[in-house]
């Protein structure tokens, strides 16, 4: 008696599952998540050299009247100038990245 019951209570819950493991519409084109990825990668270089170019122009500053910084005038050339060194490696990683989702074959 349980196995009569239990064999069609299996096809109900299982076939209802089954039915969505060949189903492929719900999946998202490849292509079209790497060329995202690599818009995305390209904006973010963009973005992060604006950055570094404002902090240049804020270091000439620093640079050209440092009088006016007084004694925090090294400091903050030497923060700016490592902010600016990170912004860097920040832009040569994002153009890496969209460059090595250009590469791949989808």
């Amino acid at each position: 008696m349980k196995t009569k019951l239990l064999v069609p209570l299996l096809l109900v819950c299982l076939l209802p599952a089954c039915s969505h493991m060949n189903s492929h519409s719900g999946d998202v084109d490849l292509t079209v998540q790497h060329e995202a990825l690599i818009r995305h990668f390209e904006e973010e270089a963009k973005q992060v050299q604006m950055m570094i170019d404002k902090h240049k122009k804020i270091l000439s500053q620093f640079e050209s009247k440092s009088y006016v910084y007084g004694r925090h005038a090294e400091d903050l050339k030497t923060h700016s100038e490592e902010v600016i060194n990170l912004y860097e490696k920040a832009v040569v990683t994002n153009r890496e990245m969209a460059e090595l989702f250009r590469d791949m074959n989808y």
